[in-house]
């Protein structure tokens, strides 16, 4: 059996998870990563993307979306995010919806006259629109 440590995902809405898990496959801005027990200190900043984990004893892995924030190593893995969504949660419909509006704005502002921190914020949201549409298609990575 794999070590195991506490993993805990925390939004500013709710405590999104609280268990043991062995591995946490994660976005960070830098690229996915993965974490298991023992593994050095680490803080990280949180793209958004897919949420995999493979909870204490189990060999299926968990599926979540999240959106920013970070990720904080130690004996246990904390995980703070802007949002966490399991993917029964998505509204499919919705997130294309979502998503087709944002590309919808930003074609029609793609020359200019608005500032680079709001095309970036329309990015973000299309891309979220993006992730929520695939975690709840049964993500990218295939389960294991």
């Amino acid at each position: 059996m794999a070590k195991s440590f506490l993993f805990e995902i925390v939004t500013p809405e709710r405590l999104f998870y609280y268990g043991k898990a062995e591995l946490v496959i994660v976005k960070t801005t830098t690229g996915e990563e993965g974490f298991m027990a023992g593994h050095s200190w680490a803080c990280k900043l949180l793209g958004t993307g897919e949420l995999w984990f493979r909870e204490e004893g189990r060999k299926e892995y968990r599926l979540a979306a999240i959106s920013g924030g970070f990720i904080d190593v130690r004996e246990q893995v904390l995980i703070y995010t802007d949002s966490a969504e399991w993917p029964d949660e998505i509204d499919i419909g919705r997130a294309k919806e979502a998503g087709r509006r944002e590309l919808e704005w930003l074609e029609q502002h793609h020359i200019g006259g608005v500032s680079a921190e709001e095309v970036e914020a329309h990015r973000l949201k299309a891309k979220r629109a993006d992730i929520r549409q695939k975690v709840a298609a049964g993500g990218v990575r295939q389960r294991h």
